[in-house]
């Protein structure tokens, strides 16, 4: 009875090393065994875009749109992870992540570029541009060309060129009808030395900060106002720690979607293909919407806020234009005269 008992546990023993070498065997071969679905997770390329900004913006809604047709161009094989909120890097971070590889696009917004060249501080001159035509004159023409040049010392390629729109004033501290009206005040600012001397010409206190850190600034009244589009005073909620605001229109927002240079050179023919194809169709949506979207989220911060709104008419809008001007005189030698004067040409167009 016990060699009886011996004999059957051997043979279990037997079997079971016999079944686990054969599925041991199955799953551990050079070639792992995928079903179709895991082999198309295999093959795909994921590339991460990262901003700062919220997503029902021109430039929210224009990152996700390009890792969209990125995606349906390339049959899934290539996505675009989108981080939008400085939920990956903050504003101040990201060139600097960009350069290290840790992303493979952004699209900071033209003002955090003066850091690389001061050519950039052409576009944040007061009133550069009169209306969304100027815009797309000047940045698909010889000035656009001209500051995406200046990133190819810094190894850096420009791909795009993405609008927001116009900024205009808000603020606590009264309403803005004339520049008077702001002696005194403090301000929420971009990095840019060019918007910096703007502000203190008018007798305000300017304030270099991130975007994200402007809700909070706004709220404990560490500044008394900021400048915005329209979209991002609306996204961020700005206009519910605000009771003025004034629609001005003395400044460009914008973005310039960059990616690394060795990342791009890295690529196959065939990858760049698709990302230069997905970027021309954003580019053109983003031309075509960034203005209405602008209108439209003027008129939602009219009907959930009761915040004051003053719109400066022409002959208000001269005076600003006026008394800003020196600025011009000012960086003409420190952003170059070429670029200058071909804005002024754009400025005198009808």
């Amino acid at each position: 009875m016990k060699s009886l008992l011996t004999c059957l546990s051997l043979m279990v023993l037997g079997i079971g090393t016999a079944l686990f070498i054969g599925f041991h065997d199955r799953f551990s071969t050079e070639e792992p065994y995928y079903d179709d679905e895991q082999e198309g997770l295999k093959d795909q390329i994921v590339f991460k875009f990262s901003h700062v900004v919220a997503e029902n913006t021109p430039k929210g809604r224009a990152a996700n749109k390009f890792a969209d047709l990125v995606y349906q161009k390339s049959g899934g094989t290539i996505k675009v992870e989108v981080f939008p909120n400085g939920s990956l890097y903050s504003d101040n971070e990201e060139i600097n992540a960009l350069q290290n590889g840790d992303v493979q696009f952004i699209a900071p917004s033209t003002s955090k570029l003066g850091s690389l060249s001061p050519e950039w501080g052409v576009l944040d001159l007061p009133y550069a541009f009169t209306n969304y035509k100027a815009v797309q004159e000047g940045l698909n023409g010889k000035i656009g060309t001209r500051l995406f040049a200046s990133l190819e010392k810094h190894h850096l390629k420009g791909l795009a060129y993405w609008t927001n729109g116009f900024k205009q004033l808000t603020s606590n501290k009264g309403p803005i009808f004339t520049p008077d009206d702001l002696k005194g005040q403090a301000l929420r600012i971009m990095p840019s030395s060019v918007i910096e001397d703007q502000y203190r010409l008018l007798g305000a206190h300017p304030r270099q900060d991130s975007f994200n850190s402007t809700f909070q600034l706004l709220e404990s009244n560490l500044v008394d106002g900021e400048e915005n589009t329209i979209s991002n005073i609306y996204s961020k909620k700005f206009y519910n720690v605000q009771d003025y605001l004034t629609i001005s229109n003395h400044g460009y927002l914008g973005y310039a979607v960059m990616t690394d240079e060795h990342f791009w050179n890295s690529q196959t023919e065939k990858t760049r293909t698709i990302l230069t194809e997905a970027m021309r169709e954003t580019t053109e949506w983003n031309e075509a919407s960034a203005e209405k979207m602008n209108k439209d989220q003027l008129e939602e911060i009219k009907k959930n806020s009761s915040i004051h709104i003053h719109v400066l008419s022409k002959a208000e809008k001269n005076t600003w234009m006026k008394r800003l001007d020196p600025i011009y005189g000012q960086y003409e030698q420190v952003i170059g005269r070429g670029l200058v004067q071909d804005l002024l040409s754009l400025r005198r167009e009808p």
